[in-house]
């Protein structure tokens, strides 16, 4: 898996599982299959892998099997749910449920991208300005390389926290780092929030899937909650071990659980009573994507305007400074 993962990597990934899914079930064998996307696949970097999975299936092994031998290039969550659906014979049903999953990821990733667009660019618009003697001697002395110099020492420490934290924040990149970044934002009005609601939409999106493919419940709330990408779910999930030997059920841990809100708890035991489980965590699914989106635009919205009153209140208080120095300098001279 590359460093960081983009939109457009997550839809090569759903074009990939949606082109398997659809050959297969036209009755295309699997190994054929294979290698008709090996012939034009959603990227190049895709060519290598393809021919290492054709190889080993041609060699005996099985679909997960071969798979496994690519170490970390395939998610653990995307490897689970394939080696459940190829015994239990539900395979192209369940790559669809990947392309769907890795679609959805991609449209949401897009939209947040989209969404905090603007104040990035209010936060570079200050930067730029600020401070304000530069830009006489840019405008006036054609002072360019120590107007570049100054930006350059300011951007370059910023762009490197920014691919940090966005490093840290994905994957398995770090688990102290992604920890420290989820107690940090929890505390933030409305963006602690977005950023919760965001991992129990994954975790229930990803847990429908693996039971939908006939992983275990207990398997299953496992990678779920690695998918999530939440460490305070994933530890708290992996809390559970005891007592899901004792005997109780997901649903009774969740209920006791500080990590999951009651609304997901409610929904979540009336699916496991009711048998309808499936539908109960795709209404969570929807619940808490849709309640993040609107928090994270909230929030957005409140951050965009607190940068924008930041940069008025600096021109302002330039403006100011200089009709002050300039009104002392004229009674200085009486």
């Amino acid at each position: 898996m590359p460093l960081i993962v983009t939109p457009r990597q997550l839809i090569q990934r759903s074009e990939l599982y949606s082109q398997l899914a659809s050959l297969l079930t036209a009755g295309v064998a699997l190994v054929q299959a294979l290698e008709m996307i090996q012939r034009k696949p959603p990227a190049y970097s895709y060519r290598q892998p393809l021919d290492a999975i054709i190889a080993s299936i041609q060699a005996g092994g099985s679909f997960a099997e071969s798979l496994s031998s690519l170490g970390r290039w395939m998610p653990s969550f995307d490897l689970a749910l394939i080696q459940a659906a190829e015994q239990s014979g539900r395979l192209a049903e369940s790559i669809r449920l990947l392309a769907d999953y890795y679609q959805q990821r991609a449209q949401f990733a897009r939209s947040f991208m989209a969404q905090v667009a603007y104040p990035i660019v209010l936060v570079h618009l200050a930067l730029v300005i600020f401070p304000t003697q530069l830009l006489p001697q840019l405008v006036w002395e054609g002072q360019v390389l120590q107007f570049l110099q100054q930006k350059i020492m300011v951007f370059i420490p910023l762009y490197a926290v920014a691919f940090l934290l966005i490093f840290a924040s994905q994957g398995r990149h770090g688990e102290a780092w992604r920890s420290l970044i989820e107690r940090f934002v929890r505390p933030i009005p409305t963006l602690g929030r977005a950023k919760h609601g965001m991992a129990l939409a994954r975790l229930a999106v990803a847990l429908e899937a693996l039971i939908s493919a006939g992983v275990s419940i207990v398997d299953g709330w496992q990678l779920a909650a690695d998918a999530s990408g939440s460490p305070a779910l994933r530890r708290a999930v992996l809390s559970w071990k005891p007592g899901i030997q004792a005997g109780e059920t997901p649903g009774e841990m969740v209920s006791r659980s500080s990590a999951f809100p009651e609304l997901f708890s409610n929904l979540y035991n009336t699916g496991e009573i009711s048998g309808q489980l499936d539908d109960s965590l795709r209404r969570l699914h929807h619940y808490y994507e849709e309640e993040s989106a609107r928090l994270l635009r909230a929030f957005i919205r409140w951050f965009s305007l607190l940068v924008y009153l930041l940069i008025a209140a600096a021109i302002g208080y330039q403006i100011i400074t200089f009709w002050k120095n300039y009104y002392g300098n004229i009674l200085q001279g009486f």
